[in-house]
């Protein structure tokens, strides 16, 4: 009678036991599998078919839906706020997260001007940019760009934390809508609320 037979991926089949009988996937998960009869794990549980290949799913645009978030910036800590934003707008959050597949969400930020840092971030803290001519670097104080410009702070924050990629640049950016005050214009997207303050202590 014939012995174990090696296979690909480290599986091996008995062919003592019947046929298509497998076992010993890895070290921790032993599965049992026969073909014409249901059969047991070492835990006792019946196995059906059990695939031998996983394939890596990977979303198409008929699989994509985009939905809108609104998220209150008001009294949040900047770093905080980013990370998540960036998290919906690069789509980490659903389970069909494809890395080169637009799969991530809208959302809008409100009270961009009543967001916080930590520590001394809002006097150490500075925005760098260049003219285009030689020695001509400026900087901007956190505390200005925040009177000045409320709504770059945080777009800047979020950027940082996209993907710089033809995908980042044409698609991911145009996903995020700050405004300084309590008031958007994207009513009729009835975004759904995320409140970012119940992980905060």
């Amino acid at each position: 009678m014939l012995g174990p037979l090696l296979f690909p991926m480290g599986v091996a089949v008995d062919t003592l036991s019947g046929p298509g009988y497998l076992k010993r996937l890895s070290q921790n998960h032993l599965v049992a599998i026969n073909r014409s009869e249901p059969t047991r794990t070492k835990g006792g549980r019946h196995l059906h078919n059990v695939p031998l290949h996983m394939k890596t799913y990977s979303a198409t645009p008929r699989d994509i839906e985009h939905h809108w978030y609104i998220v209150d910036a008001e009294d949040v800590v900047l770093g905080r706020l980013a990370t998540e934003v960036a998290k919906i707008i690069r789509g980490k959050h659903k389970p069909m997260f494809t890395p080169h597949m637009d799969t991530g969400d809208n959302v809008i930020v409100i009270n961009a001007s009543k967001v916080r840092v930590t520590g001394r971030k809002a006097e150490q803290k500075r925005y760098f940019r260049h003219t285009g001519y030689m020695g001509h670097e400026r900087f901007m104080p956190f505390e200005t760009m925040l009177a000045k410009h409320p709504e770059r702070v945080i777009e800047k924050a979020v950027y940082g934390m996209l993907p710089k990629t033809a995908l980042g640049r044409q698609k991911l950016r145009n996903k995020l809508r700050v405004f300084a005050g309590d008031k958007h214009t994207h009513a009729a997207q009835q975004p759904k609320v995320l409140d970012l303050k119940k992980g905060e202590k």
